[in-house]
């Protein structure tokens, strides 16, 4: 697992600034609007009367340029924002959606999500160098899976760390509610029912290790393993129980350690369940 070093950090910094600086030049050419204004129709930008056409181009392209070497920025830190009925999305890398009719976002998105990505990456940078300073070697939850790491960010950089991993398990288990069409069940019944044995039924898709069932998993062990669907039954239903309830109805904090440990788990979780097949009836 990679780990960030306090100067790529740096150099990443440098780059939201960067964009920052270009996109308040490029804005100075246009109108400014909010979601508010436009009703939801109307973009949230566009440029004023009276601007040399080719010098809004020019400052377009620096922003663009500059939005490049920025955007990796966002998934290092977990600074996406959420969008109703689209899911989670990077403002920097989408800032010319303010253009476009029905706008996904506007340019105080942009700002709030350059100064939220400024914030951690200090906080990053800080540790790194901690990190650096001891001659142990780092670890890093940005590389957790997307989902995981996305959902904790925002409390990890913070050090709430057992709301991390409470908001981290929850965001799991809400990604393959919604995709499976299952908000009729609470979580560990829908982790029960989705990776039980079986034939799916009407209404109840289910998430299949790919492959011959009958296969075991392990030759060399006595009778072998049970399939990987019923130990992943298991795993999530386990995880369920174990932290996601206890970081949801207590309040005993979690040292870094502890949260690091639960983090890898659902991300280890999250990687097994995006090998698996979806098995759904057929409606008729």
């Amino acid at each position: 697992m990679a780990v960030y070093g306090a100067d790529y950090l740096r150099r990443l910094l440098a780059a939201v600034e960067d964009f920052e600086r270009a996109f308040e030049a490029w804005m100075v050419t246009q109108v400014e609007s909010d979601h508010m204004s436009s009703r939801g129709l109307m973009p949230t930008v566009w440029t004023k009367d009276r601007q040399d056409a080719a010098k809004v181009r020019s400052l377009e392209l620096d922003v663009a340029e500059a939005a490049g070497a920025a955007a990796r920025a966002v998934s290092v830190t977990g600074a996406h924002i959420a969008v109703a009925g689209i899911g989670a999305i990077d403002p920097i890398a989408n800032w010319s959606l303010m253009s476009a009719p029905k706008a996904l976002i506007a340019p105080q998105d942009i700002r709030t999500t350059a100064a939220t990505i400024r914030g951690r990456l200090h906080t990053l940078i800080s540790e790194a160098e901690a990190a650096e300073e001891s001659g142990i070697p780092g670890f890093a939850p940005s590389q957790l899976h997307p989902i995981v790491w996305s959902a904790a960010a925002a409390h990890w950089t913070t050090h709430q760390y057992r709301v991390a991993v409470r908001e981290a398990s929850e965001a799991l288990t809400v990604h393959w509610k919604t995709k499976l069409g299952r908000t009729d069940v609470n979580d560990t019944v829908f982790w029960q029912q989705t990776l039980s044995p079986g034939d799916p039924e009407q209404g109840r898709p289910k998430l299949t290790w790919p492959g011959d069932p009958s296969d075991k998993t392990t030759k060399s062990m006595r009778g072998g393993l049970e399939p990987l669907t019923k130990a992943l039954n298991s795993l999530a239903t386990g995880l369920n129980l174990t932290i996601r309830n206890v970081t949801t109805h207590t309040r005993d904090e979690l040292g870094e350690q502890e949260a690091m440990e639960r983090l890898a788990a659902y991300s280890y979780l999250a990687r097994l369940l995006d090998k698996c097949e979806i098995g759904k009836v057929q409606e008729d």
